[in-house]
């Protein structure tokens, strides 16, 4: 099998990296990396962290390439991709330390968003971590002419999907029971949301 190839994804591995050892720590055990892509990420993360259980996820069209590549790799943290689409699966029973996700907002829909920030809720037990990247909306306007158009495009294609506003992040994140703690500047226009997860609060 011809592996897929994502120049993105090899552009802001570096970037991502170096977020990810501010923020992962020898105590988190087991992430969940949802929408894992070409598995590009996943294989040249995951070495860095070799306490923790690299658990990627992927819709079924993916999976085949995705398994492949990390069957190629043969790094042992990384654990067989399974298939998983917000909205439609739920997320694995077992509890995690961390969640990771990379250019998945503006392609899902905001009910989707929505389901995905609630979902991990119950899965992250007080101070699991979740990181979001992508680019983000402030106020409602793009930061820059060039994410502007890309938001364009984005709806055109599909009218549900879109460059999300960070308020609205934030404010969906906190209703899930997470706190801000740092909005990482990212190249190419992008940014990495680090959130925690407040005390568990068992819903009445």
């Amino acid at each position: 099998m011809t592996l897929p190839f994502s120049a993105a994804a090899d552009r802001n591995k570096e970037p991502i990296l170096e977020v990810l050892k501010k923020v992962l720590r020898p105590e988190d055990e087991r992430l969940l990396e949802v929408g894992a892509g070409t598995g590009q990420h996943a294989v040249y993360f995951a070495p860095f962290f070799p306490w923790m259980d690299w658990q990627p996820t992927e819709v079924a069209e993916n999976l085949p390439m995705l398994r492949e590549r990390i069957k190629e790799a043969g790094i042992s943290n990384i654990m067989t991709p399974f298939k998983m689409v917000v909205g439609e699966d739920d997320f694995p029973i077992r509890m995690f330390d961390a969640v990771l996700t990379v250019n998945t907002f503006h392609i899902m829909s905001w009910k989707e968003c929505k389901t995905f920030m609630k979902l991990i809720s119950g899965r992250l037990e007080e101070g699991g971590k979740v990181l979001i990247y992508g680019p983000f909306k402030y106020n409602g306007k793009s930061t820059t002419e060039s994410n502007e158009e890309f938001d364009k495009s984005l709806r055109e294609k599909d009218p549900q999907s879109g460059v999300r506003n960070f308020e609205d992040v934030i404010a969906a994140m906190f209703k899930n029971e997470f706190e801000l703690v740092r909005d990482f500047e990212m190249p190419a226009n992008n940014r990495m949301l680090y959130f925690r997860r407040l005390k568990f609060m068992r819903k009445k």
